[in-house]
């Protein structure tokens, strides 16, 4: 009956109640009856869980699932099961950006290396500095492609590097591994995990890599699941963020790109490859550990 009811109260504006309790077999006293009861202890705590869900949801750049959202809410101190998050947003109509599903390619990989891949998917690490992931991706605008490259820590998943250029040739990278110099303290024998793009390839960057003490690495040719982490980056900036969005010049998309990265994905966004918290709550996490050791 209480659902009867509620379909009354929702299209009200659109039809009469007379007419809309003769068609559900309902006596308009008892509609009435119901509107002027108190609401339950439930109701009222699904309204306030549906009013936290939609802060978080819309606070985050629409981009959580009901994983995060329910994450969210219980570093909020709320008891909620994740079921009744996912019901909830299935109700309110909440829908996540989602990444498009990778499918692998079929290009064989190669039988040798000139450089090894050191990672073998094992994109984890015990302390940041260690071992780095990296690629480029291209980001459309009427004025040409801007191109971004990115630095990875594996430990924290923070993205402690990255540049952006009209170009993506070999200097691109190296200010992308400068950053990161200056973000995160590289250890010894770190490694830096690329895929087998030329730039990445190069003489010229092979050079510099040498020259901070980093050991070089990079997946087979075409297998783009060994550098999975950085394919995985690329597809939440675009799908979380970018693709909202079209872009008249390179520099409208820069701010865009470094709103998402600086503003969110480091500081704000739920990882769930670190149990669901930040990668700069991590990274303070292991520093704080360190000083006190």
């Amino acid at each position: 009956m209480t659902a009867r009811y509620e379909l009354i109260d929702a299209e009200k504006a659109n039809h009469t109640v007379w007419d809309m309790c003769q068609w559900l077999a309902v006596s308009r006293s008892g509609f009435y009856e119901w509107r002027s009861r108190p609401a339950s202890a439930t109701a009222e705590r699904r309204e306030l869980l549906k009013a936290q869900i939609i802060d978080i949801f819309t606070g985050h750049l629409e981009a959580y699932g009901y994983r995060r959202v329910h994450a969210e809410l219980c570093r909020r101190g709320v008891r909620v099961s994740p079921e009744t998050v996912r019901s909830l947003m299935r109700g309110l109509g909440l829908v996540a950006c989602r990444p498009a599903r990778w499918r692998p390619v079929t290009t064989d990989a190669d039988a040798r290396h000139r450089i090894p891949d050191l990672v073998r998917r094992n994109f984890t690490a015990d302390a940041p500095g260690t071992t780095f992931v990296g690629d480029v991706t291209y980001i459309p605008t009427w004025e040409g492609f801007l191109y971004l490259a990115t630095v990875i820590d594996c430990c924290t998943k923070k993205v402690v590097g990255w540049a952006m250029a009209d170009h993506f040739r070999t200097p691109l990278l190296e200010a992308a591994m400068d950053m990161a110099a200056v973000n995160v303290e590289i250890t010894e024998l770190a490694i830096f995990h690329s895929d087998r793009g030329s730039n990445y390839t190069s003489e010229a960057f092979g050079g510099k890599l040498a020259a901070m003490g980093i050991r070089q690495s990079v997946g087979r040719t075409g297998v783009c699941w060994d550098n999975a982490m950085a394919e995985s980056f690329f597809s939440a900036l675009k799908n979380e963020w970018l693709n909202r969005f079209t872009f008249t010049t390179r520099a409208k998309a820069r701010r865009q790109v470094v709103r998402y990265i600086e503003g969110f994905y480091n500081r704000r966004r739920l990882h769930s490859g670190l149990g669901y918290q930040t990668p700069q709550e991590v990274e303070d996490q292991y520093l704080t550990r360190k000083a006190t050791a």
